[in-house]
């Protein structure tokens, strides 16, 4: 069994190898650069730049190419669900800039849409009693929505922003858009491992990975002590991957989604 913290969060010493890491003038200039993967696993703009002249003349001449997706991603999915960093299929988009992240992790924290998620999450931790502290009622909810509101920011920006700048990574999402279910959803679900630089390459997702980590971390110190444990740090930085993993395969599909409940293509 985990014994409980008397004084000071578990996740401690992995918040501060972090912090020390990440003010390295190492870490500013970290990139990995992953070997040859399949063509599904590309986005449109990394396969493009991966192609000579004459490749990108023979395939756009291949009648057998699947054309990329028609629909268009949304900024809000349904006017409730934030979508503010999703690139519709086949969109080549310029280097994401340092004010383009903050923006983008500003707008997912405090758009009106945003409190969904976090309204979500707290009706599900307080009908499963998942912080016995909070204890029931209106307050207790309250309290619920309020911790899982701050979780929320601090993984954004730790995700979007924090992170992102010092790995040189573009956080945003490219739909692949073309293709069949499993080849799409194996795209979208790999996203939570696989990203792009702000120059174009593929790299492990570190924006992803460790800042819902670092996010996970940090809640330590809001949560009330009895909480504060290794195991809950780890489950809660599982819980940050899942809902973006999640994210990534809605934000796949949801131009189908609407496409076939409304019979109309999306306004961007």
């Amino acid at each position: 069994m985990m014994t409980k913290l008397r004084r000071l969060p578990q996740s401690l010493p992995l918040v501060c190898i972090f912090a020390i890491f990440a003010a390295s003038p190492a870490f500013g200039q970290l990139q990995i650069t992953l070997p040859n993967a399949p063509s599904y696993l590309l986005t449109a703009a990394e396969t493009s730049s991966s192609l000579s002249a004459p490749d990108s003349q023979a395939a756009s001449a291949d009648p057998q190419q699947a054309p990329a997706h028609e629909d268009k991603q949304q900024k809000r999915i349904f006017g409730i669900i934030p979508n503010f960093k999703s690139v519709t299929a086949g969109t080549i988009l310029p280097p994401q800039t340092f004010k383009d992240k903050f923006i983008t992790a500003s707008q997912d924290s405090f758009d009106y849409s945003s409190l969904t998620l976090a309204a979500a999450v707290s009706l599900q931790s307080y009908a499963t009693d998942a912080t016995p502290e909070f204890h029931t009622g209106g307050a207790a909810f309250g309290r619920y929505f309020w911790h899982s509101y701050l979780d929320e920011i601090s993984e954004n920006y730790l995700v979007e922003f924090i992170i992102p700048v010092a790995t040189h990574e573009d956080t945003r999402y490219y739909s692949l858009g073309s293709g069949g279910f499993a080849k799409r959803a194996t795209y979208s679900l790999s996203r939570a491992f696989i990203t792009k630089t702000d120059s174009g390459k593929r790299t492990f997702n570190f924006s992803e990975i460790v800042g819902a980590g670092a996010s996970a971390g940090l809640s330590n110190y809001y949560y009330p002590r009895p909480e504060r444990t290794l195991d809950n740090t780890i489950n809660k930085w599982g819980v940050n991957v899942g809902i973006d993993v999640a994210s990534f395969f809605f934000r796949e599909f949801s131009p189908d989604i609407y496409h076939v409940m409304f019979h109309q293509k999306p306004t961007p």
